[in-house]
């Protein structure tokens, strides 16, 4: 069972101290949805989660892979 995505996206705000600019709006996003199956405004969870994933790439740490591999295994 996958964990709720707004459950994720505040772990995230507490490890990533400054959000990479482009990565903070699908984050934003996902602080709505629980599923990736769940819809923000016109934008399905999936492409939210990919996104983000897209451009979290600054976002260092055992933290940031752990979750990021979380992730990825959601968008599956």
């Amino acid at each position: 069972m996958n964990r709720p995505l707004n459950v994720i996206a505040r772990e995230i705000r507490a490890d990533w101290k400054k959000v990479n600019f482009a990565a903070k709006p699908y984050l934003d996003a996902m602080d709505w949805l629980e599923s990736v199956n769940d819809s923000y405004y016109c934008e399905n969870g999936r492409s939210i989660v990919l996104y983000f994933l897209a451009n979290a790439g600054t976002w260092k740490g055992e933290t940031a892979k752990r979750i990021k591999a979380e992730l990825k295994a959601m968008t599956k």
